[in-house]
């Protein structure tokens, strides 16, 4: 960030590297809103995901006639991010044609839309990104070597989120935050510290964008609970203890239907848990759900627990 607020004020191209779902994107928009063109456009594209056809059309624009289907002249991105910020997310994505293409735009400060002659001077700011090896790329040919010379001026490097893992009680409310708004949720559901414990000990594979789809599914989960009352977490991504994923020849297929096959999986996980049906150790725990969801899958399939159970071996508690 201090490098950040060193290179925002300035034109200077800046180069973002980090892996996919890191918070370029965010780190792209800080940038922006911190310059002198705040209050200009902040154009994005995904260099990705564009078809290789329509890139020079995308970015660059086209005037009326140029090609099949161009009723009518369009502007591209670059020239929709004059005086402003242009940010090419995923450049590493760019095939050799359209490198060249844009390593020229970077020379010349000039465009020529698809089907013009007249050159077009622009003043844009570029903010490139990467989740890819850009240095490698160089060395096997897949990226050229002057179009990474001349993005490479100012690089910031964004840390995975596991290697920021006090980043993550701010992270997770400011998204607890945003996803209330989008939810129209106007009592805050509660982030404890057990809660956050359970966040610390994922390792964030998917970063920044990751956490964002845990705590939303956590709160859609937690829509039919009191208000206020904290969220909680399934483990992340563990092969099961009681069906392991690296051990197929344990699995007993003997269920005729899909309800079978859960109701099976149900009850080894009440087994492993003595019965225990919430907690850290409980089935719903175990199965990745959230404890009232398993309780009402519980009901309808007539798998008896708390008062309605027995004594038994086969009975289960619903704490």
């Amino acid at each position: 960030m201090q490098l950040v607020r060193q290179v925002a004020p300035l034109s200077t191209q800046v180069l973002l590297l980090g892996e996919t779902g890191a918070g370029k994107e965010v780190i792209a928009n800080a940038i922006h809103v911190a310059s002198s063109r705040a209050d200009k456009p902040f154009i994005k594209i995904n260099c990705g995901a564009i078809p290789d056809d329509l890139i020079d059309s995308e970015l660059f624009g086209h005037e009326r006639g140029a090609f099949t289907g161009a009723f009518q002249t369009t502007r591209g991105r670059f020239e929709r991010a004059h005086q402003g910020t242009l940010f090419l997310d995923e450049i590493g994505e760019l095939p050799l044609r359209a490198q060249i293409r844009l390593l020229r735009v970077l020379q010349t400060r000039e465009i020529e839309r698809v089907g013009g002659s007249r050159p077009i001077t622009l003043d844009v700011r570029i903010i490139a990104a990467t989740s890819r090896h850009l240095e490698a790329m160089v060395q096997t040919g897949a990226f050229r070597q002057d179009l990474w010379f001349r993005l490479n001026v100012f690089p910031v490097h964004i840390p995975p989120l596991r290697d920021r893992l006090s980043d993550l009680p701010d992270l997770a409310a400011y998204f607890i935050k945003r996803k209330a708004t989008e939810m129209n949720i106007h009592v805050l559901p509660v982030l404890t510290p057990e809660a956050i414990s359970t966040l610390h000990h994922h390792d964030w594979p998917g970063n920044v964008r990751e956490l964002e789809n845990v705590i939303e599914r956590a709160m859609i989960l937690n829509i039919t609970q009191p208000p206020g009352t904290p969220l909680t977490f399934p483990p992340f991504y563990q092969a099961s203890p009681i069906m392991p994923y690296d051990a197929p020849d344990q699995i007993e297929v003997t269920h005729s239907t899909l309800d079978d096959a859960i109701r099976y999986q149900i009850n080894k996980a009440l087994e492993t848990s003595h019965g225990k049906v919430k907690g850290p150790k409980g089935a719903a725990a175990l199965l990745g759900m959230n404890p009232s969801t398993l309780r009402n899958r519980m009901k309808k399939l007539n798998i008896p627990f708390g008062k309605k159970s027995d004594l038994s071996a086969a009975s289960y508690s619903a704490d």
